[in-house]
């Protein structure tokens, strides 16, 4: 199979500078603003996102080192495979938040409840509709015994270049 290429649609801003201290989830970041521009020539796509309370945002986790198959997660001590993970080392490093949609000014989204380095590259926005995300689970695998640490865990570097 060939290698597929993105073009980013925007840029995402937020307060986090840096990988090491950012929260590892967007439910992590709850009360945190931001923005996102949309560049031009993709701002028309952007007609009647403002009636949505929420969105999601799919970037390129552009600061993410090349990762293992195998690793150590954030929100735990022990070893797990990558696709059992949420972490940002990933084959293909995608990025995908949901955060709440404040208000829209032109090609300017302003955000909130964020986890997204400054300067992330988007790649898309899809409308966050409970509707067709929301299902009930039966297991959360191995996050069922360390979910409680969540608002506490913040990234501390091990996954970035």
């Amino acid at each position: 199979m060939d290698n597929l290429y993105y073009k980013p649609i925007g840029i995402i801003y937020s307060p986090f500078k840096d990988t090491i201290g950012t929260p590892i989830q967007s439910a992590a970041g709850a009360g945190i603003e931001g923005k996102v521009e949309i560049f031009p020539e993709f701002a028309e796509g952007l007609t009647d996102i403002d009636s949505f309370s929420h969105i999601m945002l799919i970037y390129n986790l552009h600061l993410s080192k090349k990762g293992s198959l195998i690793v150590k997660p954030f929100l735990d001590t022990k070893i797990h495979g990558i696709f059992a993970t949420r972490s940002p080392s990933r084959p293909n490093p995608i990025g995908i938040s949901v955060v709440r949609l404040i208000k829209r000014e032109k090609n300017i989204l302003h955000i909130q409840d964020m986890d997204i380095i400054n300067g992330t590259p988007l790649l898309d926005i899809k409308p966050y509709v409970p509707e067709f995300d929301v299902k009930e689970v039966e297991s959360i695998g191995w996050y069922d015994k360390n979910i409680s640490k969540l608002n506490t865990m913040k990234d501390d570097g091990r996954f970035s270049k």
